[in-house]
């Protein structure tokens, strides 16, 4: 006979102002090996927990149902708790009184009624649950970044920092990402390159940190504390060891093509660095441009020839590497909407009509002007510039219902940019609102328009046109009512911030979820807001969610310490209630393996039959397997068949007739 202690919270008035706690209660004692029996205001607290620690030793419990909140947010406390006290921390089972019962009910009596089944249904489970004991595996004491921006830079510095080996891989051919493209930083007005050259260059430095740019992981295999990665490093055409970075190579070649890192508003080389400060100083080979590989080895060669170091190799091949991590953060970052999806703009149509960031190069000293903000049409210096907020962002229409979070702010900066170097220009900020919320960002704001004069028209652009050489901006201010035209002599288009566009192939390759607009997805958005649903694997930067720079720095410091605390002891304990075959009832038609979401299924063959067979320590217990298996030889431990069938099938009917409560029909 088990023991049972019955733990009911009020979780302040969250359960307790929808569920009458007293007749719970009072139909909680009347539950076949229930022996004990108690509410309190918050179960969750040190004094709730010291309550149950307390009833397991005077009442000899062995078994305990904690009747609150979600086990999502509390069952990691709970098991602590009454392993604290001496019993498995599996022995516990959860009734979710408040977001399935007083939640989702308005009547009272309805909602208490659901509130003594979800408990009864809670201690036919806790009854039959057996002891588990947890996993426990090596770790491998060496972390892997993915993304090379201001947050994984970050992330990569911070567990260096803490005595750890770091990998950080770049696909570009320099780490520094988006901020590095930037002139200045709001609010403060810091120079981008400034605070993160320095960065760049400590990541270069730094002995713990392994540096792998121009590379792209491959696959990844493996579980927490064991992941097993294959990265590909792609062939430079340059040897990074020989090339002292003096850029001869870069000026002899001949060939001119649009700059990326400009997009499309300078020209660089066929073999090239991004930018001045880039890191590594090594530059890059475009084979699909280069004359060596689109002409024939025999042409052009005149980086080959005017190379001092003998640093060339055109026969150079790709590297594949592997290594073995035992934690992953990614920081992969963002990209941006495209603006030719707005037609009725003029993006991609007129050269006058840019992009926010390809404003941000033009304005930047070492972008394609030289730091002169200019008409690309004529290279003439515009006088009314006209700011479009919300390109993409908050328009369902477009398929991105979201607030790219950064763009108010951006644009008013940019704003305060244009007028310090054009004193005699006049800014147009065509907007929605204008969300501020960082600190000091609504201050900021407020000076752009009363020290910079920036004129803010509440209200949507519904047009933009050429007539003659300049852009006629159409549109209405929704505060005064009236439709507005402004003659502009060039439009800036806050573009939205979406995720890459290989997102979902990434997320594949990890095996972690992504939602709708292909941004990966945390574990839980307030308690676990930096881990994803893959033990091991963590989050930082703008690939979760529109980040600013303070924000991608916070999340990636977040992320470092999770991934020390990982490291912070030899062995890592693992979950056990996770999937288990009876080879003896397989069948062998490894469904299981083809729906397998975390590759944890793999093919056996025992007494020279084929079988299904579960590694423990890749298993994530989602069940998927089980609930495909025809034979049912597959068993989720803590949720075995007659678990569940106890659950299903509990008695409680006796219980509400003897307390003269009403059976609610189905």
């Amino acid at each position: 006979m088990a023991r049972v202690g019955v733990f009911v919270c009020w979780c302040g008035s969250n359960i307790a102002g929808t569920v009458d706690i007293e007749t719970v209660l009072e139909a909680a004692r009347r539950i076949a090996e229930v022996v004990h029996v108690e509410d309190n205001k918050y179960t969750c607290s040190e004094s709730g927990q010291q309550s149950i620690k307390k009833a397991i030793k005077e009442h000899d419990l062995d078994r305990v149902v904690v009747a609150s909140c979600s086990p999502l947010m509390h069952e990691v406390t709970f098991r602590r708790c009454i392993e604290s006290a001496g019993l498995n921390p599996y022995l516990l089972e959860m009734a979710n009184l408040r977001e399935h019962c007083s939640w989702v009910h308005r009547n009272r009596g309805e909602a208490t009624d659901k509130a003594i089944k979800l408990i009864g249904m809670a201690v036919a489970k806790v009854r039959r649950l057996e002891p588990l004991i947890p996993i426990r595996m090596p770790v491998e004491k060496r972390a892997l970044v993915l993304g090379g921006g201001i947050a994984g830079i970050q992330a990569a510095l911070d567990i260096s920092k803490a005595g750890y080996l770091v990998t950080l891989v770049e696909r570009l051919p320099t780490i520094g990402g988006h901020m590095a493209q930037l002139d200045k930083t709001f609010p403060t007005l810091d120079c981008s390159a400034c605070i993160l050259t320095p960065k760049m260059g400590e990541v270069l430095h730094d002995e713990n940190i392994e540096l792998l740019t121009y590379s792209e992981v491959e696959e990844v295999r493996g579980w927490v504390g064991n992941f097993e990665v294959q990265i590909r490093k792609k062939a430079r055409s340059v040897d990074m060891v020989k090339c002292t970075g003096c850029g001869e190579c870069i000026e002899k070649c001949p060939l001119k093509l649009p700059s990326e890192w400009d997009l499309g508003l300078g020209l660089r080389k066929a073999i090239y660095r991004p930018f001045p400060q880039a890191v590594p100083g090594v530059p890059v080979i475009d084979r699909e441009q280069c004359f060596v590989f689109t002409k024939g080895k025999e042409k052009c060669r005149a980086c080959e020839r005017a190379c001092p170091a003998d640093a060339i190799d055109f026969e150079q091949e790709d590297e594949v590497i592997k290594r073995r991590f035992g934690a992953i953060v990614v920081a992969t970052g963002f990209s941006l909407f495209d603006e030719k999806a707005y037609g009725e703009y003029g993006g991609g149509q007129y050269k006058d009509v840019i992009s926010a960031l390809q404003f941000e190069r033009m304005v930047n000293a070492a972008g394609p002007t030289g730091g002169h903000i200019i008409k690309p049409s004529n290279g003439r210096e515009p006088r009314n510039v006209v700011f479009v907020q919300c390109v993409g962002s908050r328009d369902r229409a477009k398929g991105i219902p979201y607030c790219s979070k950064i763009c108010c702010m951006y644009t008013a900066k940019q704003a305060l940019l244009l007028k310090e170097h054009l004193p005699e220009s006049q800014a147009y900020i065509f907007c929605i609102d204008i969300r501020a919320g960082g600190k000091n960002y609504e201050e900021f704001v407020n000076r752009v328009q009363s020290e910079y004069g920036a004129i803010y028209i509440r209200g949507r652009v519904s047009r933009i046109y050429e007539r003659g050489d300049k852009l006629i901006v159409k549109g209405t201010d929704t505060l005064a009512g009236i439709p507005v035209e402004v003659e502009a002599d060039l439009v800036v288009l806050a573009t939205a911030i979406a995720s890459q566009s290989d997102s979902p192939q990434l997320a594949r390759i990890l095996r972690i979820p992504y939602d709708e607009h292909g941004f990966f997805s945390e574990a839980h958005p307030k308690l676990r807001p930096v881990e994803s649903v893959t033990r091991g694997i963590f989050l930082a930067g703008a690939c979760q969610s529109p980040k600013d720079i303070p924000d991608s720095v916070a999340t990636a410091g977040a992320a470092a310490v999770r991934v020390c605390e990982l490291f912070a002891s030899d062995e890592l304990a693992l979950e056990p209630a996770i999937a288990l075959v009876d080879a003896e009832r397989c069948s062998g038609c490894l469904n299981c393996l083809e729906v397998c979401p975390f590759e944890a299924i793999r093919e056996e063959r025992v007494d020279s039959r084929r079988v299904a067979s579960v590694s423990e320590s890749i298993c994530q217990g989602c069940g998927t397997c089980a609930a495909v298996c025809r034979s049912e030889a597959i068993t989720m431990k803590g949720f075995t068949s007659p678990q569940l069938y106890s659950q299903i099938a509990a008695p409680f009917e006796e219980i509400l007739k003897e307390l003269e409560v009403e059976m609610p029909s189905c």
